[in-house]
């Protein structure tokens, strides 16, 4: 398949290269589909055990990402998976999924410990189930929002409420994950699981003969170490081994050598055995749970969002076609859908992923489709090699993640554009972590909300009346609407009779017909008792676009001035200042 030429959205038009088809540049998108084959294989498992299922769904996704979507995709270079800022999501759906299913069969108070097993077993699959039916919900209405041509909407989000979701996440991946680092199980909550970060450090740093919570926790920092030094001190020559894959070799190294007790990652060797297909009944009865729906939604909104960001970074990184944001889309939803049908995990477009694609060198799309392709061989081939990872290293990955999410060069950036812009950001992050990712998502765009609807109604006027009463300068700053007509007119009804009102513009970001229309109306009122209104033309002349085609000379007097008042009533514009 030939990348087609692509539509510009907002980067201007862009031909590709003669000969770009998708076996014009093999020898660099082979090393790249390699290079991104190693970055995936320990995201994929780490985000599928932190998602509470098993890593081998996380490699199915990584594989559908590659092999499909890569084929339909319209950022050629964009990789898709699971992604670290999902498996929030899953995991509190499938933790209330068993929760409610076990529920639904009288709890397991009474049972024996063999009942009890068994339940649990019988609880797990009912919540993959309702995971696959929620990612096949986010799926469909990927497709049909690609299909609408929504796909630059799903990017007109504040970004301080996007900044904050990604902290948010950031939090909620790291309190989680750090219980997993210590070889412990996280709690069902992201609050629960960061207040209890401190107990767990000192159960991973307290020796104890009876657990491992101390040889898991001394892996973990071996692989954080190993992390950070990589990306530090790798030579020039070796740099393109990303540094998750060398932090893996060498933590399940030092766990083979000192041959520490600590627990191991479980990958069937049949990947067929992890595939799950719920019967129709319990398709339809899934498909008509209300929490199940909210999820397909959720899942949808946050993908998509994540998905297309990830879009406009990538393409900031390279010089080829621009990328279709409503193909992209379409193509997540149709590898959403096919995930959502084998029970694997949800995907999105992820950016470590893609910049280590770019900056390896890849050109096409063959890159991303070849990188699905390692990972499909490598799990039917070598599924053993899998064993000897400890769980506790993919862990510490995704705890380094979660710090990275936390940008705090984000903040200082946010902060530049105001203290509003900040408190939206930490508004966000805390609902999130207090409550729950979409509680956290609407109460952000609900203060983003707020604050644009404060900036299109806030106007403050500063009326000055000279001692004598016979001169008056009215100074508007903000934005002049219908919403602010009474406060307007009150201001007006101070000046005094036969006193000559200047209005100066210069500071106002704004001003509509209802406004103008009020000023005129009272200038005529006004001037019939003596009074004057002088308004300053030249700055309202750069508010207003119709001023520069009439082409007439800038005056005082009322009759030029009424003309340039009804042009500006047919074509009044938002402007900003200067």
């Amino acid at each position: 398949m030939a990348d087609f030429p692509n539509k510009s959205h907002g980067n201007g038009s862009h031909k590709p290269a003669a000969g770009n088809g998708i076996f014009s540049h093999f020898k660099f998108d082979l090393l790249s589909s390699i290079v991104v084959f190693l970055v995936a294989l320990p995201l994929c498992m780490g985000v599928g055990i932190a998602s509470g299922v098993d890593p081998a769904r996380g490699i199915i996704t990584g594989i559908i990402g590659g092999l499909i979507v890569g084929f339909l995709s319209g950022a050629p270079l964009q990789v898709s998976g699971p992604a670290a800022g999902l498996f929030v999501i899953v995991y509190q759906l499938i933790d209330s999924q068993k929760a409610a299913y076990i529920k639904t069969q009288g709890g397991l108070e009474a049972l024996t410990e063999t009942a009890r097993t068994a339940m649990e077993g019988q609880a797990l699959q009912h919540a993959l189930a309702a995971m696959g039916v929620a990612v096949l919900i986010c799926g469909f209405l990927q497709v049909l929002a690609g299909g609408l041509k929504l796909g630059q909407w799903f990017r007109a989000v504040s970004p301080a409420v996007v900044r904050g979701m990604l902290a948010g996440i950031g939090v909620l991946i790291f309190a989680s994950q750090f219980h997993v680092m210590i070889d412990d199980s996280p709690g069902g909550n992201g609050l629960h699981n960061l207040l209890t970060v401190p107990h767990a450090i000192i159960k991973g740093f307290s020796p104890s003969e009876s657990t491992s919570h101390h040889l898991a926790a001394l892996t973990g920092v071996i692989t954080i170490v190993t992390l950070m030094a990589w990306q530090k001190l790798a030579p020039k020559r070796l740099a393109v081994v990303p540094a998750p894959l060398v932090a893996v070799i060498v933590a399940s190294l030092f766990a083979a050598i000192s041959g520490v007790g600590v627990l191991k990652i479980n990958v069937p060797e049949n990947l067929l055995d992890e595939v799950t297909f719920p019967s129709t009944a319990t398709f339809w009865q899934l498909l008509s749970t209300p929490a199940i729906l909210t999820a397909g939604f959720v899942l949808a909104a946050v993908a998509s969002a994540e998905t297309l960001l990830c879009t406009t970074a990538l393409d900031q990184m390279h010089n080829g076609p621009r990328a279709q944001y409503d193909r992209e889309l379409m193509a997540q939803g149709v590898g959403n859908i096919v995930c959502g049908g084998l029970g694997a995990l949800p995907m999105t477009g992820v950016i470590v992923r893609s910049s280590a694609n770019v900056l390896a060198g890849g050109k096409t799309r063959l890159s991303t489709i070849m990188h699905g392709g390692w990972l499909l061989l490598f799990v039917v081939g070598l599924p053993q090699v899998m064993g000897y990872i400890p769980r506790s290293c993919l862990g510490a990955i995704l705890v380094y993640t979660g710090v990275k999410l936390v940008n705090i060069k984000a903040i200082k950036q946010l902060w530049s554009y105001g203290k509003s812009e900040v408190a939206i950001y930490t508004v966000t992050l805390v609902v999130i972590v207090a409550a729950d990712l979409l509680t956290g998502v609407l109460v952000g765009i609900a203060l983003a909300a707020a604050k644009l609807l404060y900036s299109v109604s806030h106007l403050h006027a500063d009326l000055q009346i000279s001692h004598g009463g016979r001169q008056a300068v009215l100074r508007l700053h903000g934005s002049a609407t219908f919403l602010r007509l009474p406060k307007l007119a009150d201001e007006l009804q101070r000046v005094p009779q036969q006193a000559s009102l200047h209005v100066d513009f210069e500071h106002l970001e704004y001003i509509d017909h209802a406004c103008i229309d009020l000023l005129m109306s009272w200038a005529k009122q006004h001037e019939s008792v003596g009074g004057r209104l002088t308004i300053d033309w030249d700055s309202l002349h750069a508010r207003f676009r119709s001023e520069s085609r009439d082409g007439e000379p800038k005056r005082t007097d009322r009759a030029p001035r009424r003309k340039k008042v009804k042009a500006a009533r047919e074509d009044a514009l938002p402007t900003s200042e200067g």
